[in-house]
């Protein structure tokens, strides 16, 4: 195939190209039977012919023995002769009606006298009389008795064979390429919708009219496509989930950022402030400057503490390959006795009960981290309730589970706030100060660092009741059994 034709088959629709496929395989079977149903009627009429010339060779021989030649004529055509043959020589025995070309006729009665009781048969063409079948049959030794009937009427037939054939062939093949295509136009109907579908994808339009019916009958197609169709729908699903999620996730950046920003302009501000009142203290008011030197290390810290947040955020979020985690085996319930000693002694107004596990509750698990979610649960509870609130917090053993519950009795958390409370720079209560309610970001911090341990954290809350649940597996995949864990 030349470069333009394979450029125009190419050009060409999937339909129109499997049609003109089918029509070519179609052609060389075609082509296959032909030939061998012309092969077996040729076969067959010349046996027809054989069988035909042993009937009138039966009558001949005799005649070639009593008479010493034959004296009927068996058919308009045909040609019968006796042949002495002596030194692989062939002469008639009498003058016979023989065409001008008998050397064909003589050869055979030579073959035949070699040949002995063994029949001899050929096709020859003999010059201005046309294709002849020869037979020869020994009538007694050294005489052959040789036939020729004339192949005109196989000739012709197979011609009108051939004719019928090409003819039939040919409207056949017309007929399947056309229904064919026809059929597989239906058939691939589907992958166009497909097609269709696809294109309008380009207006980001993946709500259910974008989707491809499923048939249950799976008439059109079958059941491959209504596969195709299946798993083509649920690549749009999937998309549409992935571009929701992205977007929100954008959200949630644009979100993040502009809080982020927010959050460090005012520490910086302040920094500025103190800095240049410390310049004028210096210069002005001595005895001012180490008060403001202590609210500009104070507001340093607090913009320190406020960086660090982020960038442990961060590093959880990107799931660096040397996580931010450094686990250890230790024991949980000694961290929530440090822990409560500590909130004693930073809020000594909020009276705080403890209850932990009878024996040690072992883990795999960086204590650094996980003391800091305790202290940022337990700072939550004392800075979001007034003096006098009542807090707990216990750990125990569950379900192949560590159990840690901070519970406090404060008016609680409405359930419009409870689905955000972990969000980022989220605060309940708006109007509290930085300086008092912080930045926001202690509990999302608490749920990113239990989530890398691969625990999780509940809150149920309601008036009078507020409580944190923090659930960490006793056996990490890729730990080993600790040896007390029962």
């Amino acid at each position: 195939m030349s470069g333009g034709l394979r450029a125009a088959y190419r050009r060409l629709r999937l339909g129109t190209r499997l049609a003109l496929g089918m029509g070519v395989l179609s052609l060389a079977v075609f082509a296959v039977v032909g030939t061998a149903l012309s092969t077996y009627m040729r076969d067959y009429l010349e046996r027809q012919l054989d069988d035909q010339m042993k009937l009138v060779q039966l009558t001949q021989s005799k005649d070639a023995q009593a008479h010493g030649t034959v004296e009927r004529r068996p058919y308009y055509g045909w040609y019968t002769a006796v042949y002495e043959v002596s030194g692989g020589k062939a002469s008639l025995r009498r003058p016979s009606d023989v065409p001008a070309d008998s050397g064909q006729l003589a050869a055979v009665a030579v073959a035949q006298a070699r040949a002995g009781s063994r029949e001899v048969r050929h096709t020859a063409r003999i010059r201005d009389e046309g294709a002849y079948r020869l037979r020869a049959c020994e009538v007694e030794p050294g005489v052959v008795l040789v036939t020729a009937a004339p192949l005109e009427e196989v000739e012709d037939t197979m011609d009108q064979l051939a004719t019928v054939q090409v003819v039939a062939f040919a409207l056949a093949l017309v007929g399947l390429v056309v229904l064919g295509r026809a059929v597989l136009r239906r058939g691939l109907k589907p992958l166009s919708d497909m097609a269709r579908t696809a294109r309008g994808i380009t207006s980001h339009d993946f709500t259910d009219s974008a989707r491809l019916p499923v048939r249950a009958d799976r008439g059109n197609g079958g059941p491959e496509v209504e596969e195709l169709r299946t798993a083509f729908n649920t690549m749009l699903e999937h998309i549409d989930d992935s571009l929701a999620v992205r977007t929100r996730a954008e959200q949630r950046l644009r979100r993040f950022v502009a809080d982020a920003s927010h959050e460090l302009r005012t520490p910086l501000m302040s920094v500025r402030g103190y800095a240049d009142l410390f310049q004028y203290a210096a210069a002005n008011e001595p005895g001012e400057r180490e008060r403001h030197l202590a609210r500009l290390r104070a507001e340093a810290a607090r913009m320190g503490v406020l960086l660090d947040d982020l960038l442990l955020l961060a590093r959880l979020d990107a799931a660096e390959v040397e996580a931010p985690l450094r686990p250890e085996d230790t024991d949980l319930a000694e961290l929530v006795r440090q822990a409560a000693d500590a909130f004693r002694a930073g809020h000594p107004e909020h009276p705080l009960s403890v209850a932990t596990a009878p024996g040690p509750v072992p883990l795999r698990l960086d204590a650094l981290r996980v003391r800091q979610v305790l202290d940022n649960l337990l700072t939550n509870a004392a800075v979001h309730t007034p003096a006098g609130t009542e807090v707990s917090v216990g750990v125990s053993v569950a379900a192949g589970e560590a159990v840690v519950r901070v519970c406090d009795t404060g008016p609680g958390i409405a359930a419009e706030d409870q689905v955000r409370v972990f969000d980022r720079f989220y605060r309940v209560d708006k109007a509290r100060s930085r300086d008092r309610g912080g930045s926001g970001l202690g509990l999302a911090v608490a749920l990113s660092l239990v989530r890398a341990h691969g625990g999780t954290v509940d809150l149920a809350s309601r008036p009078g009741s507020t409580v944190f649940t923090l659930r960490i597996p006793l056996v990490r995949t890729g730990d080993a059994v600790p040896a007390d864990s029962s």
